[in-house]
């Protein structure tokens, strides 16, 4: 696939270290040489310098060539225009565009965004995206991750397992058989010493490892509390940083009857301001985060959850080890780099919120040849999850999943039957009207989508 990235700041260098992962031909546009060496040296992109809103600088980028492009700077109006010309002169057939303001992102305006109109098909809101990501996981407290699939009937439940954990070191299909008369689970995959991998019935479980186990919405805290990882709700909330996550999750919090109290912390004064403005009901103390004085005020040995939301890695990481130094119970750290990914686990139990998996999910959908209805990225990058509905014209209609030669890095892992969860084997025979979940670790997405496009 052609793909022309436009934007080479955080969000854009999030996209293209995901998107070179599959067989992709990526152009880079921005006006800051510095940032286009700094990707050209790490990944295999065509840089082109110039404004990605100029007609000329997208001929550059062989737009007329181009399936994809995303338009990811960060100023929104930019963003649309790109879109335009990309529609408007190189008819690229699909446009991604970023949008961050509240005006824009309203659904009173939805009808602006067609062919008759703005030529956008799909708009992200990184921002946005992060935030709701992060108000799951405060709403279920011990996990380390949700995600909601099946139209939210089931979720993807990822959870952090602790050396007390009561379910180590016991063979998975004797563990799934010994949960059953308490709730009913598909375990996905495992991360462990930095390695993804999908568990045999013969695997078990080890303290440190991060899971992926499928669970209907309703019995999700029954899981929590199988693998002891219960924790007192979430009700004290201290943000780290006051940008558009942390204004997002702010409104956000002050609407939930469950918190008692949300603060944030910000070193820029008019950016505290703004914020003091924006959040009425919320506490916004402005200050050097890694203060004690600062953070005193703030009662960090009563908050229950912080959240670092800056746009510094290392700020994030060192302000949720400092809260959990303080006895928070419940820390986050937005994560932009992904090297930072695995050095997490071994610096400290906060829980990593990837930026460029969040915002990648978003858009999975689009970057996809094969025909799903929706797709997710999980386990900090390393893998995806598709929603697949079987049509009756599908050629795996009528074949038993052991026929579809999956490779090994793959496995479909649940059947949505008729309102019924059904838990496959190789056996199983695929129906019309079935919805597949499936995960696949990245480095064999190109053979699922052959099987399934």
């Amino acid at each position: 696939m052609r793909i022309i990235v436009c934007g080479a700041g955080s969000v854009g260098q999030s996209i293209v270290s995901y998107l070179v992962k599959g067989n992709n031909d990526i152009a880079v546009i921005d006006h800051d040489q510095r940032r286009l060496d700094e990707l050209s040296r790490e990944f295999d992109v065509l840089p082109v310098l110039g404004e990605a809103a100029h007609p000329d600088v997208l001929e550059r980028a062989k737009a007329g060539q181009a399936d994809l492009i995303l338009a990811v700077t960060d100023v929104d109006e930019i963003n649309m225009s790109i879109c335009q010309i990309a529609y408007s002169l190189f008819n690229i057939p699909r446009k991604i565009a970023r949008l961050e303001s509240e005006v824009y992102l309203d659904p009173i305006w939805g009808e602006l965004y067609n062919d008759k109109h703005l030529p956008v098909d799909l708009i992200i809101s990184p921002a946005h995206e992060i935030a709701e990501n992060i108000l799951n996981i405060l709403r279920y407290s011990g996990s380390s991750g949700i995600l909601p699939v099946l139209q939210d009937k089931g979720c993807v439940l990822t959870l952090k397992l602790a050396v007390d954990c009561p379910l180590l070191n016991i063979p998975l299909t004797q563990l799934i058989r010994q949960l059953e008369d308490v709730v009913k689970i598909a375990v996905i995959s495992v991360t462990r010493d930095n390695r993804c991998f999908i568990p045999e019935g013969y695997d078990s479980f080890m303290s440190g490892d991060e899971v992926n186990i499928f669970v209907n919405t309703d019995e999700v805290y029954n899981v929590i509390s199988a693998f002891g990882l219960e924790k007192p709700a979430n009700e004290r909330i201290l943000i780290f940083g006051g940008n558009a996550i942390a204004t997002y999750m702010g409104k956000k919090l002050e609407q939930d009857d469950t918190i008692v109290s949300s603060k944030v912390i910000e070193e820029d004064l008019e950016t505290a301001r703004r914020l003091a403005k924006d959040l009425p009901a919320t506490v916004v103390i402005h200050g050097e985060m890694l203060s004690d004085v600062i953070l005193d005020e703030a009662d960090i040995s009563h908050t229950d959850a912080a959240v670092a939301v800056t746009e510094n890695d290392k700020d994030n990481l060192l302000d949720s080890l400092l809260a959990a130094k303080c006895g928070v119970s419940t820390t986050l750290a937005v994560i932009n780099t992904p090297s930072y990914n695995n050095l997490i686990f071994n610096i400290g139990g906060s829980i990593l919120v990837d930026s460029r998996a969040v915002t990648i999910s978003k858009m999975l959908k689009e970057l996809r040849r094969a025909d799903i209805r929706n797709a997710y990225a999980v386990s900090h990058g390393n893998g995806e999850i598709w929603e697949i509905e079987v049509q009756a014209e599908s050629l795996c209609s009528g074949k038993k999943i052991g026929e579809l030669n999956l490779p090994r890095q793959s496995r479909i892992f649940l059947i949505r039957r008729d309102d019924t969860n059904i838990y496959p084997d190789p056996t199983t025979v695929l129906t019309n009207g079935d919805t597949l979940l499936l995960y696949t670790d990245s480095m064999a997405i190109r053979e699922v989508e052959n099987i399934f496009t």
